[in-house]
């Protein structure tokens, strides 16, 4: 699952799924949260209970950082100890719409992404607005690479 904080998130996970090896059934797209701080929120009150539920579900956390280097410290304070391998907390550095500026379209960056998780390469989450997911980058291909590609 994926929950991103605005449009532009949403847009770039769903430019994730248009990549064609990526098996899009096995990700859900939740609507918009409406901010990182309603993200975390959001997911607090309704995802915590449901994840412990489904022993199997993963959970993208899909936020704007906004230059703010504490903020994904802060994102995981809110994670129980139990779910810490299954929620991973990404975004770019400061807002989506600097990477599109940047690179392209939301599809187009989404696509890459995939690209760069299936061939563990880093073209496009190397850039300067995502290098710093690079840890969770990193946890996130372990988990989830062997049943999404």
């Amino acid at each position: 699952m994926v929950l991103p904080e605005d449009d532009a998130n949403r847009q770039l996970a769903r430019g994730f799924l248009l990549d064609q090896s990526v098996s899009a059934r096995r990700i859900q797209v939740l609507p918009v949260a409406g901010g990182w701080r309603s993200v975390l929120d959001a997911f607090e009150s309704e995802h915590i209970r449901e994840m412990d539920r489904y022993p199997k579900r993963f959970m993208v956390l899909l936020i704007d950082f906004d230059r703010h280097e504490e903020r994904l410290t802060y994102a995981k304070s809110h994670i129980p100890g139990n779910l810490i391998d299954r929620v991973f907390v990404l975004g770019v550095w400061t807002e989506p719409e600097k990477l599109r500026a940047d690179l392209g379209s939301y599809e187009t960056i989404g696509r890459a992404m995939a690209q760069d998780c299936r061939e563990e390469t880093d073209t496009t989450w190397g850039h300067d607005l995502l290098r710093h997911n690079a840890g969770e980058i990193g946890r996130l291909r372990e988990r989830v690479r062997p049943f999404l590609f």
